[in-house]
């Protein structure tokens, strides 16, 4: 054993591994020769290269994976603001519509992004067709018809708590109405509900329509929770909270996409003291 081997062998183990680099890297300076630099930890096992470091950008995640939150849309900026708060906790997250539509073998990228955005989570993915294909470890998929409520009950029924809801399914506003309709009731307190695509609001090629104040679109719908919000502003004595009116708390509206955070919403109001000529005639 050569005198270098003897003395790595009795001090290293005393001193760390830590100091004894520091003690390489001292003598290299003193004798004009660098010390080698440590090695790089390596991928952990069974993590694709390169994925660690953009997992937590969901931008590159989104073009990694080839979904079009991001290219064709710009939703990713949105989520990334709004969904950060949950990425390291255990949640279950739903998105309607997996895409690929019926083409064999298409679909799932925005699952894979979900998924290793939020490395504690369970990701699962309704659509019309079958995408069991996309299935793995974490990703759960289920065939269902986001238009039938009995539909979206049952798999609600076998996902539990619902942490996170995402709507990119047909983009057809009765289908966005019903599925909110029934999912939002479903969906935790302080849990995210998106509505993507919501473009198709206004094109009757879509079940839309160019009369921006249909009620019966998703938009109009959308924009009434915004009214909601304020419910206990409202100076009609007759009316009568809804359930969205009492359990929304926030909304975020960008090009395209609608956030809507779940709470209660019930701060109270000073309108009766502000108001007090309108109110003393009660």
């Amino acid at each position: 054993m050569s005198m270098q081997a003897a003395v790595t062998k009795t001090v290293k183990p005393i001193i760390g591994e830590k100091n004894w680099q520091t003690l390489r890297r001292v003598k290299g300076r003193l004798s004009g020769t660098p010390a080698a630099a440590p090695a790089r930890a390596a991928t952990p096992v069974g993590a694709p290269a390169g994925l660690a470091a953009i997992s937590d950008d969901l931008s590159k995640l989104a073009q990694h994976f080839k979904t079009d939150k991001w290219g064709t849309h710009r939703y990713t900026q949105h989520y990334q603001r709004h969904l950060q708060h949950l990425r390291n906790d255990s949640i279950n997250l739903l998105e309607i519509g997996i895409g690929g539509y019926s083409r064999a073998g298409q679909g799932g990228a925005s699952l894979r992004m979900w998924k290793h955005f939020f490395p504690n989570a369970q990701i699962f993915g309704m659509d019309i067709q079958d995408k069991s294909f996309v299935d793995e470890d974490r990703i759960t998929t289920f065939i269902g018809d986001q238009s039938d409520p009995d539909s979206l009950i049952a798999i609600a029924d076998k996902i539990g708590t619902l942490d996170v809801i995402i709507d990119d399914g047909s983009h057809r506003s009765p289908h966005v109405l019903t599925t909110f309709e029934t999912l939002f009731p479903l969906l935790r307190d302080g849990g995210i509900y998106a509505v993507e695509d919501t473009q198709t609001s206004y094109w009757p090629e879509w079940q839309g329509s160019e009369d921006r104040d249909d009620p019966n679109t998703s938009m109009s719908m959308l924009k009434r929770l915004a009214d909601g919000l304020n419910y206990e502003e409202f100076v009609d004595v007759d009316y009568q909270p809804t359930y969205t009116d009492l359990n929304v708390v926030g909304l975020h509206f960008y090009h395209n996409l609608v956030i809507i955070e779940k709470g209660k919403n019930a701060e109270g109001t000073n309108k009766k003291r502000i108001l007090k000529q309108r109110y003393s005639q009660g």
